[in-house]
């Protein structure tokens, strides 16, 4: 309970500013000087069942302290619930750990109460479908204007009154200075949903009893409750059947009222278990899953994007240009509904999954040859089409994180001497990078067969002219960079690439792959290898870092170069880039790498003639 008791004891308002990680003055001329009435940008969104969304984002600096203060709290909320349930799920260091809280998971161990899911770590629309599944009615309900519902003074007394909490008045009233905004909870707001689901919770406590009690399950989405029963008929309790409709019983009806809250009676409804049930946007009758038409929709403007370069999408029944991102969060939450539904599958839905999962881990690049669905295949071809075909920006593929973590670090320094790879910070503008480098995670191993080493960069030029040929889409407008080390890690990679037929090396007269400042090896893509140094016949990247900075101490520990290097006594590769690299580099000596911007400079210059 450190953070909590922190708060308790907290009386001031530079207390309460060093609980949240910021200077006191930060805090006094944000809240006092500037006034928090005046830091707020209104604009509209289109719901997309119609209708306007109006949200009120807060200025840059208030929302750095709306997010310092939604960190505190749900830290907070962390250290209530290990205290209260400390065998459930999220107080094991596992969980804690994982981006998903199992719930009704076979292999899952002791869970929490999970009540309320949205807007809270580990929990989702997921994990709020999940305790409806196969239930003979889903009865749903809407609270109106939620965040509305909570002014000044019901957040100020909460944190006042709450036996959880019970801070000092004056830190109590800062809270709900810092939160509020014409007197309510805005919806913009980074700590509106976790200040609204800390009130909210003595609600879930009384509709979850009124659930219990008539063997009913209930579970919350910040406005959007749900009950779910397997008896023969619907509680009376739970809802009144009036006119073939059923309404909130006046039981359920009254605590919502009692608790500061109204119900938005349009969306009422109760579902049937011989019609489709969802949940928060999900199906739930077997699994939780995604519906037809979302996927149907999203494959189709996939299509249209392969083909044509763009797509159309119906905004309040107008036809506009999509937008590529929010195509990228349809098909990544498809595939994170797919994904958990492999998780809790005892036996696997495809009866290769598990070979692919097996050969993956095997890291034989000649076995990682496997089927995906239809869904996963779309999403395999939308990623690359993103990344290496209609990519706004050049990519660069390196063979690891650290490698982006070096680069990314010497062009903003270098920024100045290279302006075609990032645009230097003005009086006028934020400092820019004008590349994209890839990240490699699971989903690209998997979707991809790329995450990273020479080994998968090989498969990736092998597969790349394939993949490349199924989008009929104008030109790719910039090009794919992958940048290596020139040791023996490349071998195979550089073999495979120099037997290309049209393989291009340049300069003009460059016989050896490992002697040239670029190779055009086909379409976009291009290889760049670190530069030979006097006396090193072999290079790699950390080669271009001075001796003074490779032994700078961290944790009592320094880096060396490869030749040197004890893993057991110097510094591994990912501390020496985060905590060395990027976290000092204002005083790094960044004086050799500009010889692999500039080949990074040159690859970019040749698409421009070519493409």
């Amino acid at each position: 309970m450190k953070t909590l008791q922190s708060l308790k004891e907290a009386k001031t308002k530079p207390q309460l500013a060093k609980i949240l990680g910021i200077k006191p003055s930060t805090l006094t001329h944000c809240l006092y000087v500037l006034n928090t009435n005046n830091q707020y940008i209104k604009f509209e969104i289109p719901k997309k069942n119609g209708g306007i969304r109006v949200i009120h984002a807060p200025t840059p600096i208030l929302k750095m302290i709306q997010k310092s203060l939604s960190k505190l709290l749900l830290n907070c909320l962390d250290e209530i619930i290990f205290t209260k349930f400390p065998n459930s799920e999220l107080a094991r260091q596992k969980a804690k750990n994982s981006g998903i809280l199992k719930v009704k998971i076979s292999n899952a161990e002791i869970k929490q109460p999970s009540l309320s899911h949205g807007f809270e770590r580990n929990r989702s629309i997921i994990t709020n479908a999940m305790m409806h599944l196969d239930k003979k009615f889903v009865f749903n309900i809407d609270l109106h204007d939620f965040f509305g519902s909570f002014n000044f003074g019901r957040v100020r007394g909460y944190f006042i009154k709450n036996r959880n909490f019970e801070l000092h008045p004056d830190i109590a009233t800062v809270i709900a200075k810092i939160a509020c905004y014409q007197n309510k909870l805005p919806q913009g707001s980074p700590c509106s949903p976790v200040i609204s689901n800390l009130i909210t919770h003595a609600l879930d406590i009384k509709l979850a009893k009124l659930a219990k009690l008539s063997s009913s399950t209930y579970t919350r989405y910040a406005d959007d409750i749900t009950f779910s029963t397997r008896l023969s008929e619907l509680p009376k309790s739970i809802a009144e059947k009036e006119n073939h409709k059923y309404e909130p019983s006046k039981k359920i009806t009254k605590e919502i009222n009692r608790s500061g809250f109204s119900i938005n009676t349009s969306k009422t409804r109760n579902q049937y278990a011989d019609s489709r049930q969802d949940v928060t946007g999900l199906i739930v009758n077997k699994k939780p899953n995604t519906k037809k038409e979302y996927c149907r929709l999203a494959r189709s403007q996939c299509n249209h994007l392969f083909k044509r370069g763009e797509f159309k999408e119906l905004i309040n029944g107008n036809e506009e240009k999509g937008n590529i991102n929010s195509l990228e969060g349809k098909l990544n939450f498809i595939d994170q509904i797919d994904h958990y539904n492999r998780l809790r599958q005892t036996k696997k839905l495809n009866p290769k999954y598990q070979l692919k999962k097996d050969t993956i881990k095997n890291g034989n690049a000649k076995l990682r040859r496997y089927l995906h669905s239809s869904r996963e295949k779309t999403f395999s071809q939308f990623i690359f089409y993103r990344h290496f075909y209609g990519n706004e920006l050049p990519t660069i593929l390196t063979e690891g994180k650290t490698d982006n973590v070096y680069l990314k670090s010497a062009i903003n320094k270098l920024s100045a001497q290279f302006p075609e790879l990032s645009r230097s910070k003005t009086s006028q503008a934020e400092y820019k990078l004008l590349l994209k480098f890839f990240n490699y995670n699971e989903r690209t191993r998997f979707l991809l067969e790329l995450f990273g080493g020479t080994d998968y960069l090989r498969d990736f030029i092998v597969n790349y002219k394939k993949n490349f040929s199924y989008y009929q889409a104008p030109k790719p407008k910039k090009p794919v960079i992958i940048l290596v080390d020139n040791d023996s890690g490349p071998r195979d990679l550089i073999n495979y690439a120099k037997n290309i037929e049209g393989v291009m090396i340049y300069p003009a007269g460059t016989t050896e792959i490992r002697d040239a400042d670029f190779v055009h090896i086909f379409h976009n893509l291009y290889l760049v290898l670190t530069p030979k140094k006097p006396g090193h016949n072999e290079t790699d990247i950390e080669l271009f870092f001075k001796d003074v900075d490779r032994l700078r101490i961290y944790n009592g520990k320094h880096f060396n170069t490869a030749a040197q290097r004890d893993k057991n006594r110097d510094l591994s590769k990912e501390a020496f880039a985060e905590h060395v690299i990027h976290a000092q580099k204002d005083v790094i000596d960044f004086s050799e790498f500009p010889a692999i911007l500039e080949r990074l400079v040159k690859a970019m210059n040749h698409y421009d003639t070519i493409k």
